[in-house]
């Protein structure tokens, strides 16, 4: 494995992870480990890097929806321009092409239902090209980006036998 398949496997599972620390891991030097770093953000492979926050733990509300999209795509610009004007929408965290039995996943996030809802008939549903959505709220999440949000319940009640 390579030292850019090597940093790239540890820093998607710890982003926060100082070069000193993965620089140790790799048993490369620091200043090699910090230019691949730069190297990789400048081409692009490293697009970002995302705190992940379980906000059903927290007062704040939030409200997050899966909208399968099926568009017409544009000759010579395919699923790229429709998929660039739904992904410059505020409420918009990610766009997704697919395949199957629709085109674009859309994950969305707002404030309430109605606000989702609002989106996707006001906004969404109305662009030329989109000729179907179908939503889908998240309730609950178990696992996230390989991070288990939710506890397994243990039974922590005291055992009686006869």
């Amino acid at each position: 494995m390579s030292t850019r398949q090597e940093i790239l496997s540890i820093i998607e599972k710890n982003s926060r992870i100082d070069v000193h620390e993965l620089s140790i891991l790799l048993g490369a030097e620091e200043i090699v480990v910090a230019n691949e770093l730069k190297a990789m953000e400048d081409e692009g492979i490293i697009c970002g890097y995302h705190t992940m926050i379980d906000w059903s733990k927290t007062d704040i509300e939030k409200v997050n929806a899966l909208i399968e999209v099926k568009v017409t795509p544009q000759r010579g610009l395919g699923f790229d321009s429709i998929a660039e004007r739904i992904y410059k929408y505020p409420e918009v965290t990610s766009v997704y092409l697919m395949s199957g039995g629709f085109d674009l996943m859309v994950i969305l996030e707002g404030k309430t239902l109605q606000e989702v809802a609002s989106f996707v008939s006001n906004k969404l549903s109305t662009l030329d090209t989109v000729l179907s959505t179908a939503t889908h709220f998240i309730l609950k999440k178990y696992k996230d980006h390989g991070t288990i949000l939710a506890r397994k319940y243990e039974d922590t009640r005291e055992i009686v036998s006869p």
